[in-house]
């Protein structure tokens, strides 16, 4: 007896819809497979996007242009209204943001944002502050300090010339000068054969 010889008990399992069993049961005749054509046969599929041989709308829809979203910086958002949560002379932080529920999910950094007002004295610490926000926590007497933002992971070509170039630069200055050609020799003139 192995694994792959092991079965449920017959009548443990069985089909969630009956079909084939005449029209009184909800799936009779044709039993949900329309009538006639390809998808009535036994053993048809049809792969997802097919439509029937024409264009599909997948490439009739245009593709123009450069899109950048895969290298845009994704902040996510707090407003100062909800600073107002701390005790007043703390410093907060991406950490402190996080473990207060004021910032859930991923992203490259956090931004303060300027709606509502902050009540307290605070010192900021975060990767970007729009203008307005920056004013307020200053008019309180508090400090923003800009992080930097996390760095993305270098993608295709820019990571490839990175790559190269540390390696060039491990290069030991022996190894370098045995790599390159010897020059070579001038061709001897005439005059010095006679």
């Amino acid at each position: 007896m192995r694994l792959h010889d092991l079965k449920p008990r017959p009548g443990a399992k069985h089909r969630r819809k009956r079909l084939g069993i005449g029209e009184s049961s909800g799936h009779g005749k044709t039993s949900g497979r329309g009538g006639k054509g390809q998808s009535a046969r036994s053993g048809s599929s049809i792969r997802i996007g097919f439509e029937g041989g024409h264009m599909p709308l997948i490439r009739r829809l245009p593709k123009r242009g450069f899109n950048n979203a895969a290298f845009t910086t994704r902040y996510l958002p707090v407003n100062l209204e909800s600073l107002n949560h701390f005790d007043n002379g703390a410093v907060v932080d991406e950490t402190a943001l996080r473990d207060a529920g004021l910032a859930n999910g991923k992203s490259d950094g956090i931004k303060i944002l300027g709606d509502g007002d902050l009540k307290k004295k605070l010192t900021i610490r975060a990767h970007a502050f729009s203008k307005s926000a920056k004013e307020k926590i200053e008019g309180q007497g508090g400090n923003c300090e800009i992080i930097g933002v996390k760095a993305a992971p270098e993608r295709g070509s820019a990571a490839r010339k990175s790559e190269s170039s540390a390696a060039r630069s491990e290069t030991p200055a022996g190894e370098k000068a045995a790599k390159q050609p010897k020059a070579k020799k001038a061709p001897k003139s005439t005059e010095d054969k006679k």
